[in-house]
């Protein structure tokens, strides 16, 4: 008689479910396991044999057979030893078949049997909850899963505590959600001197999630500016953690089994590749964009990154999520992340500096910000120039605002379009409105929309640049508490939207 138990494969955050299959017949001893097996997977028959013997238990002089079924659907991890044991376990009359049917298990053993920490248990333990059942999943992935609420998650620290679990010697307690994390940022605006226009555009892109372009010479304070964004920011939602900690656990980020409620803030090498960027190599994982999503991906030295890696953000920055194809599957991954890139004028960085003399005026500045393309470049809300600062205001006492000021001001901008947007699945802020929802919304006053007409036809905006000035013209009418869009509310974002050209 064929014994059960049942695991997941990850598709991305999605996790499916596969059932396991043990047949133990008459016939030559062997022990093999079908069904699409990795390399990982396929090994997984001798930590399982190791891991009996250590509990003294004997497998049979028979013909052990498992089957991963959907025989079609690739099996790829270690998280599949736990299953097998179970379904063997079972198969054997050692452990009982109805319970071990009711479990989704995930896990993988060493050779002694303890079982050691796996990716993807929180992604597990909504598929378990969805299938109404439990969750077995090691010690260390309990507090992560256990965050789903929906489901009982049971977290034996080895494969003996499984034996004793299920046979009814010694039940375990189930698992409690680990601490919630929050993170607070030491890096206050305040420390920074000048670049009061920098800091406004900050206030507005983080009150909006709209994205960001600074533009200046070396040491005027671009990624000073930016480290101080995640002070500034809300923290995440509870749909919004949880969402985020789904991507963080299949890419093993989470710190035991905590779930920060920080928006996350991922700052890529320019060295980086496409598949570190978007998603991809082995195993189709998640990339930085995804791992920023409801958070900040800061792109320093933003010409400096491969033209392939800039113009593949084109896409998920509209759609807010990208697709990883691969031949035998296309997986899909969230990825609405505010953008937020620093780049010097020129390649030697002093362009539009005065006191030194570039040799190569103009063409240096066109030949380096080329690289962006003119759609990626139009893709940006907020596009504003960082002057250096004179050494004389260095030494000036500490005049602006901290970030404890300025994100009250964003939290309660977010919270009108959280209100504003509660009946919308797809929008959450104002730079995710689009459609009728936009005009209804940011539709401005009579003179805001004859500067808007005339700002468009002189400066050749495209109907995305058009939409956008709207966005931003509505994200700083709620940080004012103005219910309309009026004219100095287009006047503000227009001058962040034109002022640069390339």
């Amino acid at each position: 008689m064929v014994a059960l138990a049942y695991t997941v494969a990850f598709e991305g955050v999605d996790a499916r479910l596969v059932e396991v299959q043990c047949a133990v017949t008459h016939g030559l001893p062997a022990f093999s396991i079908v069904g699409l097996p990795d390399k990982a997977v396929s090994e997984a028959r001798e930590r399982v044999r190791a891991a009996l013997t250590a509990l003294s238990i004997a497998l049979p002089s028979k013909r052990i057979t498992i089957n991963l079924s959907p025989a079609d659907l690739p099996k790829e991890g270690s998280h599949f030893d736990l299953p097998i044991a179970m379904a063997l376990l079972a198969a054997l009359d050692i452990l009982p078949r109805d319970q071990v049917e009711g479990c989704v298990a995930l896990g993988e053993l060493s050779l002694s049997g303890n079982l050691v920490q796996v990716i993807g248990a929180l992604p597990a333990a909504m598929a378990a909850a969805e299938e109404e059942r439990t969750l077995v999943c090691p010690k260390a992935c309990g507090p992560e899963a256990a965050w789903v609420g929906a489901t009982n998650v049971i977290a034996p620290e080895t494969l003996g505590d499984v034996v004793r679990h299920f046979t009814g010697q010694r039940i375990l307690a189930p698992a409690t959600p680990g601490e919630v994390k929050l993170d607070h940022s030491t890096r206050d605006l305040k420390d920074v001197k000048g670049q009061e226009r920098a800091k406004r555009a900050l206030e507005i892109a983080a009150a909006g999630r709209h994205h960001m372009l600074m533009i200046g010479t070396p040491g005027s304070g671009k990624s000073m500016l930016a480290a101080r964004i995640p002070g500034i920011l809300p923290p995440l939602s509870a749909v919004e953690a949880l969402e985020t900690s789904m991507i963080h656990s299949l890419s093993g980020l989470l710190d035991e089994g905590g779930i920060s409620r920080a928006r996350p803030f991922r700052e890529p090498h320019h060295t980086a590749s496409m598949a570190a960027i978007v998603g991809g190599g082995r195993g189709a994982k998640p990339g930085e964009i995804s791992l920023a999503h409801n958070g900040v991906l800061f792109m320093d030295e933003f010409p400096e990154f491969p033209r392939t890696v800039l113009e593949t953000l084109r896409q998920p920055i509209e759609t807010g999520d990208v697709v990883v194809a691969r031949a035998n599957a296309h997986i899909r991954y969230p990825c609405r992340f505010m953008l937020v890139a620093a780049a010097n004028p020129c390649k030697c960085g002093y362009l539009s500096d005065p006191n030194r003399a570039c040799a190569r005026v103009p063409h240096c500045g066109d030949d380096y910000l080329g690289r962006i393309s003119g759609p990626l470049m139009d893709r940006f809300d907020l596009r504003v120039e960082v002057p250096p600062v004179a050494y004389t205001d260095l030494n000036l006492p500490e005049t602006g605002e901290t970030s404890a000021a300025v994100a009250a001001r964003v939290d309660q901008a977010r919270a009108i379009q959280a209100d504003r947007f509660s009946g919308c699945d797809h929008m959450r802020v104002n730079a995710d409105a689009e459609g009728s929802i936009l005009e209804d919304i940011a539709a401005p006053d009579t003179e805001g929309r004859a500067l808007l007409i005339d700002i468009a036809e002189r400066f050749g905006l495209s109907a995305r640049g058009y939409h956008r000035i709207l966005r931003v013209a509505r994200t700083i009418a709620d940080l004012a508490g103005a219910d309309h869009v009026c004219k100095p509310h287009i006047a503000e974002a227009a001058s962040f939207r034109v002022a640069f050209k390339g």
